[in-house]
């Protein structure tokens, strides 16, 4: 079977570093491109030792033109912000782009100055952008040329709450939703806030009321209701556990809700009274939740865990590539949770 040919723009962060190791087990493809900025003309074994003897690969400067003739799908893993222009720039080129960064998540325009403070300068190519929610829009990412990869904190949110939108769910009332995210989340780039004696023996919550995936939940939840969202950072590596709360109508049973996802290979439906925890989803593309219906607030809690590099990034990436050439949506992520 001929492989997929795969390129890859900003491949030493850490999203892009997962993506490298996930593609290196994937029998499908063939990573025949790097491109840098920052390491450019560099041998991958300088830049990422972990990669030593698995690809012999030299950063390129970033080309457009060349990157769309020599590639099936080009993956973009450059910070929020930065992936607009070069996006753009492969489309332009005819190239099948997946976006692993924020830039083409949101539909409107005017949300995306909001949170992200600035003008976007490739709004043109919003309304071909696929969300890349497996679950949810299989049938749209198989014919997609662009996907935008979903956040790490909205995929361990969405997936428990899509399929209660319809729930007796009193949904006037925001979902109260708190996650833990490890560092890794924060990205390679050094800064105090996430320095070693800042963070360990630490917990903090930050960007309260006005992170910036508030609106792409929003947006998913069909814009059925707001969301009370607080972010978390803890001084573990990779993970995200989220509580959310929900106001009911009435007591009821989730379960057969979440018939909608009974076929899901990636989602893990825990049931009444069984919590996930980080370790189990840990180097994983799976994302667990179990619930609690608590009759004595009249409140639904949900408790959901995922791998934030791998089930929130680049493993939830690699199904959407699966998807998109018509191969197994297991084939190089079906890995259990990397536990100790």
């Amino acid at each position: 079977m001929k492989k997929i040919r795969i390129g890859l723009v900003g491949a030493t962060g850490y999203g892009g570093r997962e993506l490298l190791r996930l593609l290196a087990a994937h029998p499908g493809v063939e990573v025949a491109a790097l491109a840098s900025t920052s390491a450019a003309g560099e041998h991958i074994s300088e830049v990422l030792p972990a990669f030593r003897g698995i690809y012999d690969l030299a950063f390129e400067p970033f080309d457009a033109a060349a990157l769309a003739q020599s590639c099936d799908a080009v993956f973009v893993g450059v910070p929020g912000k930065a992936s607009m222009e070069p996006v753009a720039a492969l489309r332009a080129a005819g190239a099948t782009v997946l976006d692993i960064g924020p830039d083409f998540r949101l539909k409107d325009p005017a949300a995306f100055r909001q949170y992200y403070g600035v003008d976007h300068t490739a709004a043109h190519l919003l309304a071909e952008s696929v969300y890349g929610l497996v679950p949810q829009y299989r049938d749209a990412i198989r014919n997609a040329k662009l996907v935008a990869v979903p956040g790490c904190y909205p995929i361990s949110i969405l997936i428990p709450l899509i399929p209660l939108l319809d729930a007796p769910v009193d949904w006037s009332v925001p979902p109260v939703i708190d996650s833990i995210s490890g560092i890794s989340g924060a990205g390679r780039t050094p800064s105090e806030a996430y320095h070693f004696p800042e963070m360990n023996e630490n917990l903090k919550a930050y960007q309260v009321g006005g992170h910036q995936h508030i609106p792409e939940i929003e947006q998913e939840l069909q814009g059925r209701t707001r969301v009370q969202f607080t972010p978390h950072v803890a001084p573990i590596t990779r993970g995200i556990l989220t509580t959310i709360t929900l106001r009911v109508q009435k007591p009821f049973d989730p379960a057969p809700w979440y018939g909608q996802w009974q076929n899901e290979p990636f989602v893990r439906v825990l049931g009444s009274g069984i919590l996930p925890e980080i370790k189990y989803v840990r180097a994983s593309n799976f994302c667990d939740f179990g619930w609690v219906m608590d009759p004595r607030t009249g409140n639904l809690v949900i408790v959901s865990a995922i791998d934030n590099l791998m089930g929130g990034t680049a493993g939830m990436a690699v199904q959407c590539l699966n998807v998109m050439f018509g191969l197994d949506e297991r084939t190089g992520i079906w890995f259990g949770g990397m536990a100790p």
